[in-house]
């Protein structure tokens, strides 16, 4: 006797048809041949669930089950309608004892009560015996329901600013995946078809850190290092950019540390590139340099607190 279909299923006889799907997925999903390659107890529970599945899914074959169990089921179940694939069993029509055979599968019938051939070298066909067509007996088994799946990825941090291919790894597949100028932290790609079961495979997006480009939006942060004398007197520096080329900008005398200086359209995808200065200030160690520091802040008094809330 084969388990209770809603014990296979592990939901209780009044379950709602979404509770029953959401229940089919959980296990189809745990017991699918593709997760358990070579494993026949896995395969078999599969074949259980899927068997539970067509008939607990399907609002007429779950009420006989519901009435009569398993026979409720079964080629005698009641009720099965006037279908292609209806049979009537009639006892005790014609002749006194005789009993009638009419449907498609009048054979298969014959076969469960006496035996018989299936048609084949060794047999006679029941089918043509009973003026009814050859049948298939073998149930054809719902595909498992295509269902997204997500991953997630790390992509270097020039490929998120500027877009490119990348080959990643998901499930032990290697997939070559576009990826899309300026695509933010977190955000998430959907590749159609690409998951095991024909669904839809999302991939949610990381960005590795870069050695010396920061990232604000579309805007693009670099620091730079100067020294005190370049800050005071002004200087000319080169720095990169993330199209690979290098720029000569011009620092303002008098630039104070943290000041931002921008150029347009550096940044990523119309965004800027802003140069972030910061003074690198050495120890006045010797007594010529302490000499020398001493004359010039009383050449040019400063209290850089002034103003400040809390000053």
């Amino acid at each position: 006797m084969p388990r209770d279909y809603y014990e296979t299923l592990g939901v209780k006889r009044g379950a709602s048809e979404d509770e029953i799907k959401k229940a089919y997925r959980k296990l189809a999903r745990e017991y699918h041949p593709d997760r358990n390659p070579g494993d026949k107890q896995a395969e078999t529970r599969f074949k259980e669930v899927q068997d539970a599945y067509d008939v607990l899914s399907d609002k007429q074959k779950r009420s006989q089950f519901d009435q009569f169990g398993f026979a409720g089921a079964g080629p005698f179940g009641g009720g099965g309608g006037a279908g292609p694939n209806a049979q009537t069993f009639r006892w005790g029509q014609g002749d006194t004892g005789s009993f009638n055979f009419e449907g498609a599968e009048a054979a298969d019938i014959f076969r469960q009560f006496f035996g018989g051939g299936g048609g084949g070298a060794g047999g006679e066909d029941m089918g043509g015996i009973f003026g009814g067509r050859k049948q298939r007996t073998s149930r054809t088994r719902r595909a498992a329901p295509a269902e997204d799946a997500e991953a997630e990825v790390t992509i270097p941090f020039m490929t998120a600013a500027l877009g490119g291919t990348v080959s990643l790894q998901v499930d032990g597949r290697s997939i070559d995946v576009k990826i899309p100028p300026g695509i933010e932290e977190g955000k998430k790609l959907q590749l159609k078809g690409q998951a095991r079961n024909g669904g839809n495979l999302i991939l949610k997006i990381h960005i590795e850190p870069h050695p010396y480009f920061k990232r604000e939006g579309k805007d693009i942060v670099l620091e730079v290092p100067i020294s005190v004398a370049e800050a005071a007197l002004g200087a000319k520096v080169d720095v990169p950019t993330i199209h690979g080329d290098k720029l000569t900008v011009r620092i303002p005398p008098g630039t104070s540390s943290g000041s931002r200086l921008r150029l347009r359209g550096k940044g990523i995808a119309g965004g800027d590139q802003y140069i972030e200065v910061k003074i690198v200030v050495p120890a006045a160690t010797d007594e010529p340099s302490r000499k020398l520091i001493e004359d010039f802040a009383r050449l040019h008094p400063q209290n850089p607190r002034t103003g400040l809330p809390w000053s």
